[in-house]
């Protein structure tokens, strides 16, 4: 049984072999159908005609992904498909793609000169266009938000009024800085930007009570710059509770400055005569008062008043300041107070009148001017008493080793001339010069540089002809 059937599909072959030889065109048509299944089999699988055309359009989507990739990178100058799937070269395709959309920020139409997006207006932290003017906005009355209460408000910088503890930080500062320019106009406009309230009164106390311990001519221009406040931004009924505070605080202000009553009452006299205090204003204390430091500077207001009222101007009362005051007046006050260090003796004195006149870079004259009057002077009291003060001013520091030597200096320069109306300036010179090297005042380099008269003369013949140095 098994023999006969494997027999059996041999005899079906041969004979369809047998049927295929004897009709060609059957066997053409077999052909074209075998060739036409080898197409459509690929990789071992049998496709169908709609197969194959999903196929194809895997392959033109693939390339189509490949072409925009490249689209992105060359701004839309890239390759192309043609319907068919056929690359084309130099055409541009729109990207279509979103997520290329969003990655690539370049226009995809190859045109623009690479300016920025909307002429520069665009972007995070921008204004707008260069020199673009913005007109003021109109209120919409059909914007919900819209209120009519608020359409003519009024918006203003409002500064909230100064507390004492920030007056005194805030003042202060203003009136030292003042100390030191002098411009009473800066001062003005400084405290009229700031809100004093009821901190205003409170301005000429504290100014003055900054000048009790400071400068003479800090005083001075603290008494001018209450002249020039009241008014403008201080009224006479603001300087009238100020200086009633001073003479309230006066046993306060004398634990730091001893002679603050009388100072004190030298500012009422000085206020009383730039017309910023009444006249009424000293006599209204009287019989009223308990404090005997407001006792003391109310009876010297008093006095000072009617001294001015006896010629004595009470405007010059503090002096000027020492870079302020003429060269002559400086020389006449230096020559006035050596006169009377030669008469008291009193160096401390000296010393205290020579700061009082403030002029550290002028005190070259104070020097020359000492010299000049040990080399007039007849009688060794002047000559020791000068080397005396001014070896006390150099040990102080009060005159400095610069001034002391330019001092020197100027006398060198100017002996010639002293010697005509002083025969022995030299030899006295010389004996002053060596003294003080001897004490310190001065270096043996100042010593060296001593002019003398080294002119030699012949004695008479009993001397042997011997050639002498000159000597008085």
């Amino acid at each position: 049984y098994i023999s006969v059937h494997q027999q059996t599909p041999c005899f079906m072959c041969a004979e369809d072999l047998s049927d295929s030889f004897a009709s060609g065109d059957e066997d053409n048509g077999r052909l074209a159908v075998a060739s036409k299944n080898i197409n459509n089999e690929i990789n071992g699988n049998w496709l169908s005609s709609s197969s194959n055309s999903i196929h194809e359009a895997r392959l033109k989507a693939k390339a189509k992904r490949r072409l925009r990739k490249n689209s992105s990178r060359d701004s839309g100058r890239g390759d192309s498909l043609s319907d068919n799937g056929d690359v084309v070269r130099g055409t541009s395709a729109t990207p279509t793609s979103p997520k290329s959309k969003l990655l690539d920020r370049k226009s995809r139409l190859g045109k623009g000169r690479g300016l920025p997006k909307k002429g520069g207006a665009g972007g995070k932290g921008v204004w707008g266009r260069s020199g673009e003017v913005y007109e003021p906005e109109e209120v919409d009355e059909k914007d919900p938000n819209y209120d009519e209460a608020q359409e003519n408000c009024v918006y203003e910088t409002v500064v909230p009024p100064l507390d004492e503890r920030d007056f005194e930080k805030t003042v202060t500062p203003i009136v030292q800085e003042y100390f030191e320019h002098g411009d009473t106009n800066e001062v003005a406009e400084l405290l009229a930007e700031l809100n004093l309230g009821p901190m205003r009164g409170d301005v000429p106390s504290l100014a003055v009570s900054l000048a009790l311990e400071a400068k003479a001519s800090h005083r001075e221009l603290t008494s001018r710059l209450l002249a020039d406040l009241c008014g403008p931004v201080l009224s006479r009924n603001d300087m009238e509770n100020s200086f009633d505070k001073l003479l309230r605080e006066l046993p306060d202000l004398v634990l730091d400055t001893p002679g603050a009553p009388q100072l004190v009452g030298q500012f009422i006299a000085r206020a009383v005569s730039d017309q910023i205090l009444s006249k009424s204003y000293v006599e209204g204390y009287k019989g009223k008062v308990d404090c005997e430091y407001t006792r003391a500077a109310l009876d010297r207001a008093a006095v000072l008043l009617k001294m001015n009222m006896g010629g004595l101007r009470i405007d010059n009362q503090w002096g000027t300041g020492g870079g302020q005051r003429p060269v002559i007046q400086l020389i006449k006050e230096m020559n006035l107070l050596l006169k009377e260090y030669i008469l008291s003796g009193d160096s401390k004195e000296a010393e205290r009148c020579l700061r009082d006149l403030e002029v550290p870079h002028f005190h070259h004259e104070f020097v020359y001017e000492a010299i000049v009057m040990v080399l007039e002077s007849k009688g060794e009291k002047t000559f020791k008493m000068v080397m005396q003060l001014l070896k006390s001013l150099s040990v102080s520091s009060v005159i400095t080793v610069d001034q002391m030597r330019r001092g020197y200096e100027r006398v060198y320069m100017d002996i010639a001339e002293i010697n005509i109306d002083v025969p022995r300036a030299y030899f006295i010179l010389e004996q002053f010069v060596d003294k003080s090297l001897s004490m310190g005042i001065i270096d043996v380099k100042l010593r060296d540089v001593c002019p003398c008269r080294g002119r030699k003369r012949f004695v008479s013949e009993g001397d042997g002809g011997i050639v002498k140095l000159e000597s008085y």
